[in-house]
């Protein structure tokens, strides 16, 4: 076949110059018959390409075919079977076929057994898709590794995301809410992989789901749909988006103090961008918003309680462990049984009616609050001496305050034994109470023990009486009168 060049030179030479096919065909060296056929076409012929016969791929398919049958369950997408791989077993099973014809072989079996993937079509607050990605980030000034979680609505292209120090099921539960509440609504159906935190196991062709996850579906009233194993192209939405936010909005690595600050970050960045976005059509995200944000889901009155429940024992150190980290919580609880209700930031813990709710913290952590143990240092100096620092700074001032100035006039044992006895105060009449005495003391330019008991008596002397009552005046009961309760007489 002659390149169009060529055929252009032909068909110039002969129709516009004049020339005879004979002198042409002499000159570009190509028969007479060449060039009579290109005055008819104006460009080359293409031929079809036709299979030959392949006598030596004949014989050899069928034991190819049989290699891949019985290595099947023996390979995995690391250790995949190659050309040169089979080409060796091949010869050693004493066959002749040369190495490029069962790599050929090999790669059309490949094309014809891929899958063809369909065009779909999105329609706005049909779906959403999500998943979890694996990113670095710098939280106060250390690396960690951690979880983003990315739910994309197809259709306009937004994107919510937010970041985890884990993709278990509480990453999970919360990412809907939080994304819930981002967009106002959630899409009718989420397309997720089959996650642990989503999927017991498979009942059927039909997941059963957790029950958390159940509890969230029931709650929010959308359809969960999940990809099938190993094809990530059911959600592949989701799977390029996640790819693109750690290239373009979390490079270099995102700095803050919290997760949660970096989280809040990264999503106002993303959301912006996505605002001046148009797509491929012309049309702008803004505006396929618009349409989409109004075919959401209605989100209920509140949102989904994205926390799981779990009994702890408290231990004689009045301390809880959860998830390999330790918690303090008031003395009274000692050697009972608490609540645990586990969120993503902090866990709510109750205990006989009394409820404490602490920040939540990695593994390893541990969070010891001193004003939980007030009753105990109040008959233990010297253990007050050990943590007064970090005691005087939870209750913080006028509490620092006295602890420097009693230290400095009385020295540490002695200043811990005065604040001993301070704190057997608080635990009479409150944090509040004294710290008001106490502030009332230091104006007064006096600090002393006796000083501060009389202002906390005079304080819990004076109640203030329900305006209900107001104008009722009791009168003082007679001893007698008791004397014939005791009895059981009558007066």
């Amino acid at each position: 076949m002659l390149r169009m060049d060529k055929v252009y030179v032909i068909r110039h030479k002969v129709i516009v110059e004049g020339r005879s096919i004979r002198s042409v065909a002499r000159e570009l060296g190509v028969s007479r018959n060449t060039v009579a056929r290109y005055l008819k076409l104006s460009e080359p012929v293409r031929k079809e390409s036709v299979a030959r016969p392949r006598p030596v791929m004949d014989k050899v398919a069928p034991r190819i075919d049989e290699i891949l049958e019985e290595w099947k369950h023996r390979l995995t997408p690391k250790q995949r079977l190659t050309g040169t791989r089979l080409h060796r077993q091949l010869v050693e099973d004493h066959y002749q076929v040369g190495i490029t014809t069962v790599r050929d072989y090999l790669q059309e079996k490949r094309r014809r057994s891929a899958e063809v993937y369909i065009p779909l079509v999105h329609r706005p607050g049909d779906e959403g898709q999500m998943d979890f990605f694996e990113v670095t980030v710098e939280e106060s000034g250390e690396l960690y590794h951690v979880w983003k979680l990315v739910l994309r609505l197809p259709y306009c292209g937004r994107d919510f995301l937010w970041l985890y120090d884990s993709c278990d099921q509480l990453a999970f539960l919360d990412g809907h809410v939080r994304a819930a509440a981002h967009f106002g609504g959630l899409p009718r159906r989420l397309v997720y992989d089959r996650l642990s935190a989503a999927v017991k196991h498979k009942v059927g062709l039909a997941p059963q789901l957790t029950e958390r996850f159940q509890a969230l579906v029931s709650h929010y009233l959308f359809e969960p749909c999940f990809a099938r194993p190993g094809e990530g192209h059911d959600k592949g939405g989701v799977e390029a988006r996640g790819k693109g936010i750690r290239l373009q909005h979390l490079t270099p690595v995102p700095r803050g103090n919290t997760l949660a600050e970096i989280s809040a970050a990264v999503l106002r960045e993303v959301d912006s961008a996505w605002r001046e976005r148009v797509q491929r059509d012309g049309r702008r995200c803004w505006d396929l918003w618009q349409e989409e944000c109004r075919k959401l889901v209605a989100l209920p009155e509140r949102p989904f309680e994205a926390r799981r429940v779990v009994l702890v024992p408290v231990s004689n150190k009045s301390t809880v462990d959860i998830e390999r980290a330790r918690y303090s919580v008031p003395s009274g609880w000692a050697r009972l049984e608490a609540t645990a209700y586990v969120g993503v930031e902090d866990i709510r813990l109750v205990c006989r009616g009394e409820v404490e709710v602490v920040p939540r913290q990695r593994r390893g952590g541990r969070r010891v609050q001193y004003r939980h143990y007030l009753p105990e240092l109040a008959r233990k100096p010297q253990a007050v001496r050990q943590v007064a620092p970090e005691l005087v700074e939870e209750l913080g001032e006028p509490y620092g305050r006295l602890w420097s100035l009693l230290e400095s006039r009385y020295g540490p044992q002695e200043a811990a034994r005065v604040l001993s006895r301070v704190l057997g105060a608080v635990v009479d009449h409150g944090s509040q109470a004294v710290a008001e005495a106490l502030e009332a003391a230091f104006q007064a330019g006096r600090c002393d023990l006796l000083a501060l008991s009389s202002r906390l008596q005079r304080a819990s002397m004076m109640v203030e009486v329900p305006a209900a009552l107001q104008g009722y005046q009791i009168e003082a009961a007679s001893p007698a009168d008791y004397d014939v309760l005791l009895t059981g007489g009558v007066r």
